[in-house]
């Protein structure tokens, strides 16, 4: 296993403050991305008292070699969990709110309709939050969409060649058209991407998904260093270092996207307000 430069060493959060937002989190039955994916932002975002929300349990249909949600039988839908995270953004008094799931390949829209309302419930109890959903491949997206959430995201996560390696359960085009099926339903929602380096992608390769995803109308992108969960995991082929993030933010800019965050601990959800507020301003 490749060792760590020191760039990507994560900063100390005291944990004394994280508890009121764990203490929540468990009381409403709960899950986050932050925690099932082991993010290294977690301490920083729980100390601001934000989570991504994760819903339709813990267990993914899919096992990318790359993530650390866990991969098993999937647990029945609990219909009442929209309610419970829409408490949940209004004790915390957010103003923007991303949920996102675990692949549910198990469920005939996978999904779509538990997002939708998850969407329904919050804005009804927070109507002037903003709401931004990161979802997995699936089809029926006219279900979400004509919910209205102000972003909607589905990660490339890596380059085409490396699709059958990192991510053996989903098709890089297919990921497209989520995102540009989304722009054909309602080209007024914001669409988002993320893309992860250091899996042994070429700089060619990462200019092309580039490319890929501005054809397909994406808005918004993401890119992060690998980090992996575990040896069992895949193994990281490289760290890129944070001028070579800096160098794909400006790549992706002049390419088009409207907002990039680039650097070694961005997530796809990771201070996801900013983009959109960016616009709002």
């Amino acid at each position: 296993m490749t060792k760590k430069p020191d760039w990507l060493r994560v900063p100390y959060y005291d944990n004394t403050k994280n508890e009121s937002i764990i203490d929540l989190l468990k009381e409403l039955n709960l899950n986050t991305v932050c925690v099932e994916a082991n993010c290294p932002n977690r301490g920083e975002c729980f100390s601001k008292k934000t989570a991504t929300f994760m819903i339709l349990g813990k267990n993914c249909s899919r096992k990318c070699t790359f993530c650390n949600v866990g991969f098993g039988v999937p647990e029945p839908v609990d219909e009442k969990e929209p309610d419970r995270i829409a408490i949940a953004v209004k004790t915390l008094g957010l103003m923007y709110v991303v949920i996102t799931s675990v692949t549910r390949d198990d469920l005939p829209d996978g999904g779509a309709l538990h997002f939708s309302k998850v969407i329904k419930a919050v804005k009804e109890n927070t109507p002037k939050v903003n709401v931004e959903v990161l979802i997995p491949d699936i089809s029926s997206l006219k279900i979400i969409v004509d919910q209205s959430p102000a972003v909607i995201s589905h990660n490339i996560e890596t380059v085409e060649s490396l699709y059958k390696e990192v991510r053996p359960g989903a098709d890089y085009a297919r990921s497209l058209s989520v995102l540009e099926n989304i722009k054909k339903l309602n080209p007024k929602i914001y669409t988002k991407s993320g893309l992860m380096l250091g899996f042994g992608e070429r700089k060619e390769e990462v200019i092309k998904t580039f490319n890929d995803l501005r054809e397909a109308g994406c808005d918004f992108l993401t890119i992060g260093q690998y980090l992996s969960p575990s040896r069992e995991h895949y193994d990281v082929k490289e760290y890129i270092k944070p001028q070579v993030f800096d160098e794909y933010k400006e790549i992706a800019l002049e390419a088009g996207f409207l907002s990039v965050a680039s650097a070694p601990f961005v997530r796809s959800s990771y201070n996801a307000e900013s983009s959109f507020e960016l616009l709002r301003n």
